[in-house]
């Protein structure tokens, strides 16, 4: 496994993440299938996506929160399975943020068009906790910039099993997906999962 530092606050961690991890966050798409949502200004979004844990991200027209419910069947969220929550504290804590305790799980399906624009991961109340994104499928040209919006970026690739971490002085930085590559990945097809792990309150 390799680590990179790629910026402060930032850390990642090639191929750290393996079958078991896969295994099951297909799991809980199976259980609580991805699907495209609303945002609050009425556009349907290219990613689809599905959560796990105690609360779920949720978008639509009365705007982005978490919900301990999915809103479309009513009930709770699959439970987050143990050996994701393990992979994602293990992971903060070697990226320097002990103690590292998820309560949500946003599990994001990208298809080879999909794309995900510059944004901040905000709606937590934990700032002082660290989001842990995971990947899986195929290979994605990941963007990262600063606290302000259209300052200085820098992007680079996040493979199959990649887990990056960012908190700290990088907890509210700007970043999102420029591209999905082509490819046909064994498991997952012509698709990339993503996973990202925060703590909410």
């Amino acid at each position: 496994m390799i680590r990179l530092a790629v910026g402060p606050g930032i850390t990642l961690f090639k191929e750290r993440a393996g079958d078991a991890a896969l295994t099951a966050a297909l799991a809980v798409t199976r259980a609580c299938p991805p699907r495209r949502q609303m945002t609050p200004g009425g556009k349907e979004m290219s990613v689809a996506m599905t959560n796990c844990g105690a609360l779920g991200w949720v978008s639509d027209r009365n705007g982005y929160r978490y919900s301990p419910t999915d809103p479309l069947t009513g009930q709770p969220w699959p439970a987050m399975p143990s050996v994701l929550a393990a992979l994602a504290t293990e992971a903060a804590e070697a990226a320097g943020f002990p103690d590292f305790a998820p309560e949500a799980c946003l599990i994001n399906l990208y298809e080879p068009t999909s794309r995900m624009g510059a944004h901040q991961d905000r709606d937590e109340r934990a700032m002082d906790a660290p989001v842990v994104s995971v990947s899986f499928g195929l290979s994605a040209r990941f963007r990262i910039g600063g606290i302000s919006r259209g300052g200085p970026t820098r992007s680079f690739l996040l493979d199959h099993g990649d887990v990056l971490v960012f908190g700290g002085p990088a907890r509210l930085a700007y970043h999102g997906v420029d591209r999905v590559l082509l490819g046909d990945h064994p498991v997952l097809g012509a698709r990339r999962l993503n996973l990202t792990f925060r703590r909410v309150s």
